[in-house]
């Protein structure tokens, strides 16, 4: 069985993470993922506190094991989840779309321990000056909110420029994402899309339909005029997005044009108004299973990978 430091410093069995999608990965999800070895992480994403405080109890109705809530920076209730993170004690905060330095002194004092997503080698170094656990290095393969830099070449550099443990995320879904993100000096990995298939995933059926019928060019990025570059599925609604983005429309028009959207595709299923975030890496998930499932398909593959690396060593 695969087992990192990581494993050690979270308690937990596997060295899997799943991503805090947001809309998407509430308690059960969650504490799914978690039962099945791995962390599940809830994504607070836009939502206020009073629903992320909700589905904190969810998780914890469901597992005793270790789980996290991620959020992001770029919210309006930032401030107000950073604080029900520590007054919950969720045992892991993950953080992206921003620099969580003004939150860490709370978060510290309530025994969280803070694991920020890194776009870069700059916010690595920082964030393990201020007393980070550990580092998500996210390369733009990713669903969501993306960097500029591949998985391939961000990892690497970011273990290189951190004594801390890493995760490796963005175009993982199967062992040999797993083992390849081991041997660039991760110590674990973090999925997102993979679980967007898994039975506990509360999204609608459309959208699990979609994830699982992807092809290789299945996304796209829209979003970067406004500094906040997304990768999704190719939908009507990226494309009636990306023929307007540069046109003469206001960024407060623009900027409308998305609100909302995430939430159709996750509840409603629209097809035509949704955006239906994924990573790349969708077209290499072909079946919805139990979130349990897929930690030990991905783990369990990982290991037949490496055990069989010596064969193209002489």
């Amino acid at each position: 069985m695969i087992h990192t430091p990581l494993c050690d410093l979270l308690g937990i069995r596997y060295p899997v993470f799943q991503g805090g999608m947001a809309w998407v990965s509430e308690g059960k999800l969650a504490a799914a993922v978690s039962e099945g070895g791995g962390l599940g992480i809830i994504g607070a994403g836009n939502a206020p506190a009073d629903y992320v405080r909700e589905q904190v109890h969810v998780a914890k109705s469901l597992t005793d094991k270790p789980f996290g809530v991620n959020i992001m920076l770029l919210s309006p209730f930032a401030d107000d989840v950073a604080k029900v993170v520590a007054e919950e004690k969720v045992p892991v905060v993950t953080t992206g779309a921003g620099n969580p330095s003004k939150y860490m002194k709370l978060w510290h004092e309530a025994g969280t321990k803070v694991i920020p997503v890194v776009p870069s080698v700059a916010m690595a170094k920082l964030m393990t000056r201020l007393g980070a656990s550990a580092l998500i290095a996210e390369g733009g393969e990713s669903g969501g909110h993306i960097g500029e830099l591949t998985t391939m070449v961000l990892v690497p550099l970011v273990c290189d420029a951190t004594d801390l443990p890493v995760l490796a995320a963005g175009g993982i879904a199967d062992g040999r994402g797993a083992a390849a993100a081991f041997m660039l000096g991760a110590c674990g990995i973090q999925m997102g899309t993979r679980f967007l298939s898994a039975e506990e995933c509360v999204i609608h059926p459309n959208y699990k339909e979609k994830i699982v019928k992807a092809g290789d060019l299945c996304t796209a990025v829209t979003g970067r005029r406004l500094g906040h570059p997304v990768r999704s599925l190719r939908t009507s609604f990226t494309r009636g997005y990306a023929k307007v983005e540069y046109t003469d429309i206001s960024d407060d028009d623009l900027e409308a044009l998305g609100t909302g959207a995430l939430r159709l595709a996750v509840q409603e299923g629209d097809l035509e108004n949704g955006c239906f975030l994924s990573g790349q890496i969708a077209a290499m998930v072909k079946q919805i299973q139990p979130a349990a499932d897929i930690i030990r398909d991905v783990m369990e593959g990982a290991e037949e990978v490496l055990k069989g690396a010596g064969k193209w060593v002489r």
